[in-house]
């Protein structure tokens, strides 16, 4: 657990010490139980069974698809991965529609796949794809929609499948951020064609490096699972195109052990999730993100917008400062897909018109949470924080006057 060195009065940016003497990530992995860990590990060795499908990887699929209520689970070795996987099982081609504020690897998946993606603008308070805005972006060359669950918080299905229906188009979601997560009764996982998880490191349930493509379509599942190991449906029988997409059984014995811990991190998540919900209340111009009480929430992500007027200082400006404390916030998913190469090279007629989108991209503040992060760490950073804006002048003045490295590596 991070430690505390005796809290100066001076932001470190002003020359104090840095409040925190170990970083506090964003994403700091959740580790479960290390002896069941190595006794599956010890037993993967014995067995020699390390991949294509081994008896872990078929357990966690199991147990994925009965925690998302879906029919099917296909373990993969990412994310990415399974999203392009996904997007080739739905044909898509031509252009998909998706939203600009998400992490780069969900446009990849489809630039990979020789697909273009057609960036849609956000609603500005919940941060996921308007589907007011979907409809006006579908042409002939329009394939199917990819919506992303973001911060945990499930897309608009019920609105986007309405308009997949009627203009005939595939409906598929990014869901990597909201494993656990439900809307209205149900459970993310069965929305669309097809969702797609990501169990990376940095998520609330992790198997080190891994993915899954969850649908309840008997077809759907037989070509993404035929398409994950080659194209193979037999010893020696190759019967589609394929890659090896496969999740080996080292990451699925990891995942099956975070399924163990699964309560407790949720419980850890809630409790830091109220711990920050009364520290930021104070903290003028910084504004959490809020959720339906209703809705099961994994709380993976404590996600604030910092208005510039209010605070003081802006979202830049802030998350320098609270990481010169050894507190790595970070800005998510700055600048945004569409003003990233190679997107920002190929606008359409007139350039991308996304405002909700930037503005949120300019204003988004994710902090710490997770096991990692105790409610003592989450109570100094608030009153750092306080402090920090309450010498706003100041700490913009010597910001100004040094060079503040980047934020570290991308995370999803």
């Amino acid at each position: 657990m991070p430690m505390l060195t005796a809290s100066p009065a001076t932001p470190a940016i002003l020359g104090g010490r840095p409040h925190f003497r170990q970083p506090l990530h964003v994403g700091a992995p959740n580790i479960g139980n290390r002896e069941r860990l190595l006794r599956r590990i010890e037993t993967m060795l014995d067995t020699r069974r390390l991949s294509n499908f081994g008896p872990y990887v078929r357990m966690f699929e199991d147990m994925v698809a009965e925690r998302a209520r879906v029919k099917h689970c296909i373990a993969l070795c990412n994310g990415t991965v399974a999203l392009e996987i996904g997007a080739r099982a739905l044909d898509l081609q031509g252009e998909v529609i998706m939203p600009a504020f998400t992490f780069v690897a969900t446009a990849h998946a489809l630039a990979w796949q020789g697909i273009r993606p057609v960036f849609c603008d956000i609603d500005p308070v919940t941060h996921l794809l308007d589907p007011g805005k979907v409809e006006a972006l579908i042409t002939p060359r329009t394939t199917g929609i990819l919506a992303v669950h973001l911060w945990g918080r499930p897309a608009p299905a019920g609105r986007l499948q309405e308009i997949a229906d009627r203009h005939g188009l595939k409906l598929m979601f990014d869901a990597a951020h909201a494993f656990g997560c439900s809307k209205g009764g149900k459970m993310v996982g069965g929305f669309g064609d097809l969702e797609v998880f990501s169990f990376h490191a940095t998520k609330f349930m992790n198997t080190a490096e891994g993915g899954a493509v969850v649908t309840n379509d008997d077809e759907l599942a037989r070509k993404v699972r035929l398409m994950a190991n080659f194209g193979f449906s037999g010893l020696d029988r190759v019967e589609a195109l394929g890659i090896n997409g496969k999740m080996n059984e080292l990451a699925a014995a990891m995942g099956l052990t975070s399924f163990e811990s699964l309560d407790q991190w949720l419980a850890v998540n809630r409790r830091n999730m109220e711990a920050w919900k009364r520290v930021l209340a104070p903290v003028p111009g910084v504004t959490l993100n809020t959720w339906d009480e209703d809705d099961d929430h994994n709380h993976q992500y404590v996600v604030c917008e910092v208005d510039a007027e209010q605070a003081g200082l802006d979202r830049d400006e802030l998350v320098a400062a609270l990481r010169a404390e050894n507190l790595l916030a970070r800005r998510y998913f700055y600048p945004g897909c569409h003003r990233m190469p190679p997107y920002r090279f190929s606008p359409p007629a007139g350039g991308w018109h996304l405002p909700a989108t930037e503005r949120v991209c300019d204003r988004v503040m994710v902090l710490p949470t997770g096991t990692a992060v105790t409610v003592e760490d989450i109570e100094q950073a608030g009153r750092l924080m306080r402090e920090i804006l309450d010498q706003a002048p100041k700490v913009r003045s010597a910001l100004q006057a040094v060079a503040v490295p980047e934020a570290g590596e991308a995370v999803r």
